[in-house]
């Protein structure tokens, strides 16, 4: 019960004021994620699949796709439930941020039948064909980026990120983001975007004061302005 201890002391210093936060903003400049075109399809003793179109790209998509997390162990990590969607031959949510030792479903939401695969050194995981209505769990017991695909729906593409511990978030529409109540110490703070990859500052966190962190994505493609 390490993690219980830990949240226990956090609470103690919490109480004191003996902690302190990391804000910033995280800003995209551009989108980074290529659409992809997904098409109703037929299926014998099914129907159809009417597939809503894919939202022009935007930057403010781009931060849905962010998370901001300190890349520290030893830190509070308490395992929770969460749920990561098939629907309209997506995952949703795209990606999805849990800390080490939680357990995610996958529940089949489409009327045809789905498979969530990933080849990550992380979590390696092929949980089969099944039907709308089922779903499969998966426990991820290690830190770090489990890309998730379907073998049946090329287009379906997501991720969970498996953080450290429990200090993590994602930004907000406007790319602000923060993290309360965290102990002193030194820390890598790390932005991740799915498309874009991992983006790190070392920080030094003291009691009663706010750090601010601010990142910036780097330019992938030009922003259309048609």
């Amino acid at each position: 019960m390490r993690w219980w201890s830990t949240i226990v002391l956090c609470c103690a210093l919490t109480l004191s004021g003996q902690v302190g936060e990391v804000t910033g903003r995280i800003r995209v400049t551009s989108t980074l994620t290529k659409r992809r075109i997904s098409v109703p399809q037929v299926y014998e003793r099914a129907a159809a699949i009417a597939v809503e179109p894919p939202p022009p790209a935007d930057v403010g998509a781009e931060l849905r796709r962010v998370v901001v997390y300190l890349d520290t162990p030893g830190l509070a990590a308490r395992p929770r439930q969460a749920r990561m969607n098939q629907h309209q031959r997506r995952f949703e949510p795209e990606v999805l941020a849990v800390p080490v030792g939680s357990t995610v479903s996958f529940p089949n939401g489409d009327p045809i039948f789905h498979n969530v695969f990933s080849l990550s050194k992380v979590k390696p995981l092929d949980l089969g064909n099944y039907k709308e209505g089922e779903s499969r769990s998966v426990t991820f017991h290690q830190a770090g980026i489990v890309q998730l695909f379907c073998h049946l729906h090329p287009n379906m593409s997501g991720a969970v990120l498996v953080t450290p511990n429990g200090w993590f978030t994602q930004p907000a529409e406007n790319g602000d983001f923060a993290l309360a109540e965290v102990p002193p110490g030194r820390y890598v703070l790390v932005a991740w975007h799915k498309s874009a990859g991992l983006f790190r500052r070392t920080i030094e966190v003291r009691a009663g004061q706010a750090v601010q962190v601010d990142f910036e994505i780097p330019l992938s493609e030009p922003v259309s302005r048609k």
